[in-house]
């Protein structure tokens, strides 16, 4: 992954992996960052952005779960409305479920202003460009995000992909045969591609690949 800088911070109570990726070098985007899945409190985030003189410029969702959104509104002043989230799972943000704040114990706002992505998209953020992947299973709007720097890149799979395993199907918007077909869409991807999940350790598509129980043949 080299070329690409980025930070992993665990948050929340369920420890969610959120990403914060930024360009400290030399070209004219230097200093701009955004963040992947904000799943709690944000603090140590806002701290290192301003220890690191960073302008956070984006958002990104890979799904509506309250343990991947529950810390969007401390980020929400630094971006306004450039979150971006899967029209499908726009409703989770809009209104997350009161039943999970209360079983997980978190409390989360719902969010109106935001903008949405779908399968093919290409966002532009500073000196990164950034493929969307639509990848519905552990939600009907899962996405997975390919982020580009020059030549090096790698996925952050949210809850679709994880190191040895893959995202729950059994809560509501589960779909094990989308599951399947979203894995089948990573399969075509390249070994040495390097995976960010939004739970546990960094993998690769080679590794899965491998010796993933749940890789589909």
């Amino acid at each position: 992954m080299s070329g690409i800088k980025y930070r992993r911070f665990p948050l929340g109570g369920l420890w969610t992996n959120g990403y914060l990726f930024y360009d400290d070098g030399a070209s004219e985007n230097a200093g701009e960052a955004f963040f992947v899945d904000p799943g709690g409190d944000v603090g140590e985030v806002v701290d290192f952005l301003e220890a690191h003189k960073l302008t956070l410029k984006a958002v990104l969702l890979t799904h509506g779960h309250l343990d991947h959104i529950a810390g969007i509104e401390g980020l929400i002043p630094l971006v306004g409305d450039r979150i971006y989230i899967s029209s499908a799972d726009a409703p989770h943000l809009k209104s997350p479920s009161q039943a999970m704040q209360m079983a997980l114990g978190m409390q989360c706002n719902g969010v109106e202003a935001f903008r949405t992505v779908a399968d093919g998209d290409a966002l532009s953020l500073g000196a990164f460009s950034v493929g969307v992947m639509a990848t519905p299973g552990h939600t009907q709007g899962s996405v997975c995000y390919l982020i580009r720097l020059g030549e090096a890149e790698v996925l952050v799979s949210g809850d679709t992909l994880f190191a040895q395993s893959v995202g729950r199907t059994d809560l509501p918007g589960g779909d094990p045969g989308m599951l399947d077909a979203s894995l089948r869409k990573l399969a075509t991807l390249p070994d040495a591609l390097a995976v960010l999940p939004g739970h546990g350790p960094e993998t690769t598509i080679g590794r899965e690949r491998k010796s993933n129980p749940f890789w589909p043949y």
